[in-house]
């Protein structure tokens, strides 16, 4: 499958714009670096691993989306708490966070059952 056409890479990777447009000219660039290189790794890792032949392959690189996505959202808890992103998008961002990674948990378990079967 192309992952161009899997709505979790679209929404990830619009995520992850929307955390380079806010970050662009913020002067914290350790900050700025590690949040929108978690954000960009998401989609990237997608992408990578529907590229990949073997299930065991894509699963893996599924896996490790999930896990900058979790990264993704601690740094969002964090900039929140520091007064880097303002409360209400940051929870926006929060919770598209969390409703990517149930999709990722979703097409995890399909590459698994397919592997399986």
């Amino acid at each position: 499958m192309d992952f161009e056409r899997l709505d979790v890479w679209k929404r990830s990777a619009r995520l992850s714009a929307s955390l380079y447009r806010h970050f662009a000219d913020s002067r914290d660039f350790g900050f700025k670096d590690q949040i929108t290189r978690s954000g960009l790794s998401v989609p990237s890792n997608i992408a990578e691993g529907m590229a990949r032949h073997s299930v065991k392959d894509r699963t893996r690189f599924l896996y490790i989306a999930k896990g900058s996505c979790a990264e993704l959202r601690t740094q969002i808890y964090i900039g929140i708490e520091i007064g880097y992103i303002d409360r209400e998008e940051g929870y926006c961002w929060i919770n598209e966070t969390k409703e990517i990674a149930a999709m990722l948990s979703g097409l995890i378990r399909k590459q698994e059952d397919f592997g399986a079967g």
